[in-house]
This record gives structure tokens, sequence and C-alpha cells, in this order.
């Protein structure tokens, strides 16, 4: 009798951590070494956040840095619960951001923060302590 074929869904896992990492080490990099300026198009609201976020002096490479880190811990599978930590607020603040500010690149924000959800909820166990209320 032939062995049972595993189902291909043990690799979603994986494939998601891949999609979520991949862009996020390119934007780190881009934001460390390549700052791009907000494109002329953007809503006013917009304009003036970006312009504050780049008037601080660090928060944008901080930004980068973060997502820089987050990338490359979700690709080499190393701390992936504290990867997905340190990205939640990153990744709510973007479909946030695109949500009331500029409505451009909504489709694509909410997509990475429902892979970061969906990522999040594979390693659940992880976050229990965090999610625990203590009385």
């Amino acid at each position: 009798m032939p062995a049972r074929s595993r189902s291909f869904t043990r690799h979603l896992p994986t494939v998601g951590r891949i999609i979520l990492g991949l862009p996020l080490v390119a934007a780190g990099l881009l934001g460390l070494f390549h700052p791009i300026p907000p494109p002329p198009t953007l809503a006013p609201g917009a304009v003036a956040f970006l312009n504050a976020l780049r008037d601080t002096g660090y928060m944008l490479q901080v930004i980068a840095l973060t997502q820089l880190a987050g990338g490359l811990l979700l690709l080499a599978n190393r701390f992936v619960p504290l990867a997905l930590a340190l990205l939640a607020p990153f990744f709510v603040n973007a479909a946030l951001f695109h949500l009331f500010l500029e409505r451009g690149g909504l489709a694509p924000a909410l997509v990475f923060l429902a892979l970061e959800a969906a990522m999040a909820w594979t390693h659940r166990g992880a976050f229990s302590g965090m999610l625990h209320a203590r009385y």
C-alpha cells in the first residue's frame, strides 16, 4: 500500500513567512540606504505625516531598521514571534495610514496586515503569556 501523501498546507506558514519577510528586507534596505521621497501625488495629510516623520531626524531610520530586522528574522526562521511582535505596530499603522490618509496603497497594506495576523495565529502559543490577564 502506498504511503499517504501529506497535505501541502503544512508549507503555508513557511510561504507566508517568506512572502512577509522578503519585502520587509527590501524596504528596510531601501529605507536605510536609498531614502525614497514621497510621490508628489499624495494627499496633503499623508505628505504632512511623512514630512513629520522625516523631520524628527530618526524615525524613518528606526522604521527601516525594524523592517530589516523583522524581515531577516522571518527569513531566517528565528525568533519569529519576536519579529511578529516588532512588526505588528508597523503593519497596523500602515493599514491605518492608507485607510485615513492615502487610499492608494490600502489593498497591499491590508494583505500584509492579514499575513501578519495569519502568522501570529500560527504562532499563537508564543503569545499566550502576553495575552493572559493576570490579577
